[in-house]
C-alpha cells in the first residue's frame, strides 16, 4: 500500500514537471501531455498502477461540458448550413482509413484482420472486440489504437505550435483557484457524472463524452445551466485522461508487439499523412486555419483533439462539429463495413498470386 501510495506521488511529480516543461516551450494541451508521457514512462517500466474506470468516464464527461461551454448557440445551424462540407469530411477519413486498411490486409501486412480493424478512425473498444471476433490481433489492434491516438495528439501540438499560438499569447497565466458558484459547480459535476452514467445503462458508446456534450449545449443555451468548470478541475480531468492513455502501454504489451512495431508505425503513419494532406485540401476549400482543419481531420481520438482544440487559437464549433459527426459514423457503421471487407479482403489475399 506504501509503495503503491508512493508510486502514485511520484507519477503525479513527474507528470506535473513534464507539464511545466511542455508549456514552457508553448505545446497546446501540455496538460494533458505531461501526464500521458509520465504514464507510459512509469507503466513500460513495469509500475501497474490503474485508474478506476469510472473516474476516466467522469472526466470525459467533463470534457463534453467544457466543449459544451464553448460552442456558440448557431452551433447546429452552422452544421445544417454547412452539411456537405461535413459530410465530405465525415466519409472521406472513413473511406481512406477503411480503404487503407483493407488493402493492407489483402497484402498481408499484417496477420489477418488487424490492419483494417486498426485503422479505424474512433470507437477503439468496438474495434479492438470485432478484431478479437473475426481473426485479428486484438492486442495489436490495441496498440495500432492507442498508437494513433499519440501520434494525432503530438502531430496536432507540435501543428499548434506551429499555427495555433501567437507568439504574444503562447504563455497566459491562469489562476487555478478562482472564485466560483458552487451551485453552478454542482450542477456541472451532476451532468457529468449522470452523463456516463445513461451511457452505461443504455450501452451508448463514447456516450460518456457525448452526452453531457449534447445535454450541456441544449442546457446552457436555454439558460437552465451555467456550466462551471475550475482550471483546478480541469487540469484534474486532463491529467487523468493523459494517464489513461499512457497506462496502455504496458510492459507485456510492448514485448508483444516489439517485432511488429515498425509495420503498425508506417500504417498509422500513412494514415495520418493522408488525412493532413486532405486537411490542406480543407483549407483550400473552405478558407479554415490550417490547426482547425487538421484537427477537423484528424483520425480518432475525440476527446484528446476536444483538449488539444481548447488549448489552441482554432474554430472550436468547425473541428468538433466534424469530430463528433465522424465518431457517430463510426459507431454505426464502420464495424458493419469492416466486417464485410475483412471477408472480402483475406478471400482475394487467398488467390492472390505467390
Amino acid at each position: 500500500m506504501t509503495r503503491r501510495v508512493g508510486q502514485w506521488l511520484l507519477l503525479i511529480a513527474l507528470s506535473t514537471g513534464l507539464s511545466l516543461l511542455l508549456e514552457r516551450i508553448g505545446m497546446p494541451a501540455s496538460r494533458m501531455f505531461g501526464p500521458l508521457l509520465a504514464g507510459a514512462l512509469f507503466t513500460s517500466c513495469g509500475a501497474r498502477l490503474r485508474l478506476t474506470p469510472n473516474l476516466f468516464l467522469v472526466s470525459q464527461g467533463l470534457i463534453g461540458c467544457m466543449i459544451a461551454k464553448m460552442l456558440p448557440s448557431w452551433f447546429y445551424t452552422t452544421v445544417t448550413a454547412n452539411w456537405p462540407v461535413y459530410a465530405i469530411g465525415v466519409l472521406s477519413v472513413i473511406v481512406v482509413s477503411t480503404g487503407l486498411g483493407w488493402w493492407l490486409t489483402r497484402l498481408g501486412v499484417l496477420p489477418g484482420s488487424t490492419a483494417l480493424w486498426g485503422l479505424s478512425p474512433g470507437a477503439s473498444t468496438a474495434m479492438i472486440l470485432m478484431a478479437d471476433a473475426y481473426g485479428g490481433d486484438a492486442e495489436l489492434v490495441a496498440f495500432m489504437q492507442y498508437l494513433r491516438v499519440v501520434i494525432v495528439a503530438l502531430i496536432a501540438a507540435a501543428v499548434g505550435r506551429i499555427w495555433g499560438a501567437a507568439p504574444g499569447h503562447a504563455h497566459i497565466a491562469i489562476e487555478l483557484f478562482p472564485a466560483f458558484s458552487w451551485i453552478s459547480l454542482g450542477e456541472t459535476l451532476a451532468l457529468a457524472v449522470i452523463g456516463p452514467v445513461l451511457a452505461q445503462r443504455l450501452q451508448i458508446r463514447a456516450g460518456a463524452f457525448l452526452i453531457p456534450l449534447f445535454a450541456g449545449v441544449f442546457l446552457a443555451h436555454r439558460d437552465l445551466l451555467h456550466i462551471e468548470l475550475p482550471p483546478w478541475l480541469l487540469m484534474l480531468a486532463y491529467a487523468i485522461v493523459g494517464w489513461r492513455i499512457g497506462f496502455r502501454f504496458t510492459l507485456p504489451l510492448l514485448r508483444n508487439v516489439a517485432r511488429a512495431i515498425p509495420r503498425l508505425l508506417g500504417c498509422t503513419l500513412a494514415l495520418v499523412l493522408i488525412c493532413g494532406v486532405m486537411s490542406l485540401g480543407l483549407v483550400l476549400a473552405t478558407g479554415v486555419d490550417p490547426l482547425s482543419a487538421y484537427l477537423a481531420m484528424s483520425p480518432g481520438g475525440a476527446d484528446t483533439v476536444a483538449i488539444i482544440a481548447a488549448s489552441s487559437h482554432v474554430d472550436i464549433p468547425f473541428v468538433m462539429a466534424m469530430q463528433m459527426l465522424r465518431l457517430i459514423a463510426v459507431l454505426l457503421i464502420a464495424p458493419r463495413v469492416a466486417k464485410v471487407l475483412t471477408a472480402h479482403a483475406l478471400n482475394a489475399k487467398d488467390v492472390l498470386p505467390r
